[in-house]
């Protein structure tokens, strides 16, 4: 059997472990507006026995004018604690369709000092096409602490951005779909331009799993040699808002890869400013 990521998990790996002392479920689904999807409507008629919901729209930073910017480390902490989460449990995450939002909650936790997160391969759809337990009931939360210990080097900004495009010190990863990187789709949020950062490499999130499952790590490695980046030299991920970045972090980690940052702002600060360099066609 070939490799597989050691943050990702199977069904039947979790199964065995419900109810289990020391296991966190977290249910971390969300959806572009498109898809027309409520994920909590969803968690709330049916989620994994113990799963607690992460919401994203909820668990950013209130004061940036950006969706999904990174919360303040003590803001995290609390809503953490509030779903009876602590910094020594196992905390498996999951989503709807499988390695689409759940790589951005697991990159929060870790980025917030969680040492032991794992991904549940093939995410929600496929638990429950395979006759596994799922639930309604209200998932009992005892109290606990998680304490935020934040590593903030694993976050580019805005101007670090711009040195990087600049000076090429870092390789930009962007995980978007080809249309969107090319400038050939417009972008689904108004107002932004089309295109990519100037020198930057395109590696769809979409690419990186097959039906929810993440590739193997020949297949991972695959996916980016293709792509034409250079695991030998610093990385920055990128996408539309923060999220499916983490796609390509979770492949970058996989494959043993450290020096890699993400992007929170990404494509809707990038393309949503005036000045910033904007490139079209292929990479």
């Amino acid at each position: 059997m070939a490799d597989k990521s050691a943050f990702v998990v199977s069904a039947d790996w979790l199964q065995e472990r419900l109810g289990k002392p020391g296991l966190s479920i977290v249910d971390g689904s969300w959806y572009l507006p498109l898809q027309n999807r409520d994920p909590k409507a969803e968690y709330d008629a049916s989620h994994i026995p113990g799963a607690v919901f992460f919401d994203h729209d909820k668990l950013s930073d209130p004061n940036s004018d950006l969706p999904h910017t990174f919360p303040k480390p003590e803001a995290f902490a609390a809503a953490i604690s509030s779903m009876g989460i602590t910094n020594d449990d196992t905390i498996v995450v999951y989503d709807g369709p499988g390695m689409f939002t759940s790589p951005r909650v697991w990159w929060m936790f870790r980025t917030m000092g969680a040492k032991n997160v794992l991904l549940l391969d093939g995410g929600f759809d496929n638990w429950k096409q395979g006759g596994r337990p799922v639930t309604n009931d209200v998932t009992k939360i005892a109290p606990s602490a998680f304490v935020a210990n934040f590593n903030a080097a694993k976050i580019a900004s805005f101007d670090d951005m711009h040195r990087i495009v600049q000076d090429g010190t870092r390789q930009v990863a962007d995980a978007r779909a080809a249309g969107r990187f090319k400038g050939i789709d417009p972008e689904p949020r108004a107002g932004l331009r089309s295109g990519h950062m100037p020198g930057a490499k395109n590696v769809p999130s979409s690419t990186l799993a097959d039906k929810g499952y993440l590739k193997d790590i020949n297949g991972l490695k695959q996916v980016l040699d293709d792509a034409g980046v250079d695991l030998s030299r610093p990385i920055v991920t990128s996408c539309g808002s923060g999220i499916t970045a983490a796609v390509i972090t979770l492949a970058l980690e996989s494959l043993g890869h450290k020096d890699n940052v993400l992007y929170d702002g990404s494509w809707t600060e990038w393309g949503g400013a005036k000045d910033t360099p904007v490139a079209t066609g292929d990479a």
